[in-house]
């Protein structure tokens, strides 16, 4: 049984410049105010498209998983990840 201590997350943050960033975490709320606020532990692609909101994200039990799915959504068009978005903001 995975717990939300053990679970991985993918996110999508809309940066300042309405750009999408996605990344992968086990504490999203920490990571985004890093990315929010800390130059160094944020990323250095939002650090200059502050601030960044949380429009996404999706759980998963190990890091790997995690990470195959950050690289298959980190393909994804711009309109293809505002469909996802769209879909689980209906669910």
């Amino acid at each position: 049984m995975t717990t939300k201590k053990d679970s991985w997350f993918v996110y999508i943050l809309r940066c300042a410049d309405e750009t999408l960033y996605t990344g992968i975490a086990k504490d999203v709320e920490k990571r985004l105010q890093q990315h929010n606020t800390d130059d160094k532990a944020g990323a250095k692609y939002t650090r200059s498209r502050r601030p960044v909101a949380l429009l996404y994200s999706e759980s998963y039990g190990s890091r790997s998983e995690a990470s195959r799915r950050e690289y298959q959504v980190k393909r994804m068009t711009r309109k293809e990840k505002l469909i996802l978005i769209g879909e689980a903001c209906e669910s």
